[in-house]
């Protein structure tokens, strides 16, 4: 789909425009396959298919501030996943102010239960599905892999999350996120809605294995969080690693999702394996 194929959007900022021109500019010539999982334009998703697929799907959310961006914007992602095997899957959701919280959550829910129905079509395997996303994708990512109640909605198994990969994600709101404003997708003050769309306060039990990475001259709340984020999912019991990236900030780190050769991809691409190898390891005993 184009941009134009879509309701408007509120413009980006400035510097939230420079970064989408560069995730287009990047991802130009790599075409996905196109589905829909609802009626709304934005409740779509890109399918791109690994040449020799080894099973393992990587499920994609854009950032954008959960009022923008769109799922083509990933699309620069893909060659470095499928060339070793992974398919690689960019979605979209609903945005705000049009929809608020939990809206754009539930189009990712219901990405996730596409892939588990889709996926051998793809040469993938519903049981080695991983989900991330940059910024508020990797927000939605994340509150999905913590949480339980929105899988049994949709008849997929509790295991379906194998492993969460977010990029320079959010996972707290409200008092003490260092948010400087409340995000409008939240809705009105005083709903509930801070505490419960802050993966920090709703891991439910023992979290699947986490890969999270932010640049180190990120936002410096968003890195705060990470650490947090981080601490709270190991005395969950969760297998976490955290990652920092170089000379990143938000936006480039981001980029960096679609390195090759860059300082990301390849150790993405091994925790994957990892995480896979042991998941079999464990049905094998």
């Amino acid at each position: 789909m184009r941009p134009e194929d879509y309701p408007p959007q509120e413009p980006p900022s400035p510097v939230g425009k420079v970064y989408a021109d560069e995730c287009v500019r990047r991802g130009e010539g790599v075409s996905g396959e196109e589905a829909s999982f609802g009626a709304d334009p934005y409740q779509s998703l890109a399918v791109y298919r690994a040449p020799r697929p080894n099973g393992a799907v990587y499920l994609f959310w854009h950032g954008g501030g959960w009022t923008g961006g769109y799922k083509e914007w990933m699309a620069f992602m893909a060659p470095a996943f499928t060339a070793a095997g992974i398919t690689f899957v960019s979605a979209g959701y609903r945005l705000a102010p049009q929809h608020l919280f939990p809206a754009g959550l539930e189009d990712c829910a219901a990405a996730v239960a596409w892939v588990h129905v889709n996926a051998v079509q793809y040469g993938a395997d519903p049981k080695r599905i991983f989900i991330g996303g940059h910024s508020a994708g990797g927000h939605y990512a994340a509150l999905l892999a913590v949480t339980q109640d929105w899988r049994g909605k949709r008849n997929l198994p509790r295991d379906v999350v194998r492993g969460c990969l977010p990029i320079s994600g959010v996972y707290q709101f409200g008092e003490g996120s260092g948010l400087s404003m409340r995000p409008r997708f939240l809705g009105p003050e005083g709903n509930g809605a801070d505490r419960a769309a802050s993966p920090l306060h709703r891991i439910e039990g023992v979290p699947p294995p986490f890969f999270m990475v932010h640049g180190d001259k990120d936002f410096p709340h968003l890195m705060r969080q990470a650490e947090t984020m981080e601490a709270a999912l190991r005395k969950a019991g969760g297998a976490v690693e955290r990652h920092v990236l170089p000379g990143r900030d938000h936006f480039s780190a981001s980029h960096a999702g679609g390195e090759a050769d860059g300082p990301w991809v390849g150790r993405a691409l091994a925790w994957i394996q990892g995480v896979s190898a042991a998941a079999r390891s464990k049905v094998a005993g």
